[in-house]
């Protein structure tokens, strides 16, 4: 499968998990596609609807806000008419800003994209060991409804 990754990081926490979550991909066969939300107008490496699974990653601004470089980088898609045949969410975040605003992104974008995959969040800085299983069993859990959802018409 191809999967487009678009990863907005903050303070590198959600950039290290992104590497995480594409190394995973690759490693279970699937060509990954990295792109930052930064990078303005730059052409994605895949085309969104071209990819099989467009998976976005993002930190969480304040009170829960989606940061101003993803609805830059999805407004771009919208007004260029691609739009993506399944979208996954992860992000990271920090609870001390308390539980209400917690990755509020991640659920804010899935909301969005009416996306059927569960979210992926992280506690600040993801940590090899602990989050690397959990890595693993989201991607296998996002890659394996893929086969159901595929060809649905959204």
């Amino acid at each position: 499968m191809r999967l487009l990754l678009v990863v907005a990081s903050l303070s590198g926490n959600t950039r290290e998990l992104a590497r995480m979550i594409a190394c995973h991909g690759r490693q279970a066969g699937h060509a990954v596609h990295w792109q930052e939300a930064e990078q303005g107008g730059a052409s994605p490496p895949l085309q969104v609807d071209e990819a099989d699974l467009l998976v976005l990653g993002c930190w969480t601004d304040n009170a829960g806000r989606t940061p101003a470089e993803m609805k830059a980088w999805i407004a771009r898609m919208v007004e260029s008419g691609k739009r993506p045949r399944q979208v996954a969410v992860f992000g990271t975040g920090e609870t001390q800003w308390g539980v209400d605003y917690y990755c509020g992104a991640v659920h804010r974008l899935i909301h969005y994209f009416n996306s059927p995959h569960p979210a992926l969040t992280v506690e600040q800085m993801p940590q090899r060991t602990h989050d690397a299983t959990r890595v693993a069993q989201w991607m296998d859990t996002v890659l394996g409804g893929l086969g159901s959802a595929r060809h649905a018409d959204h």
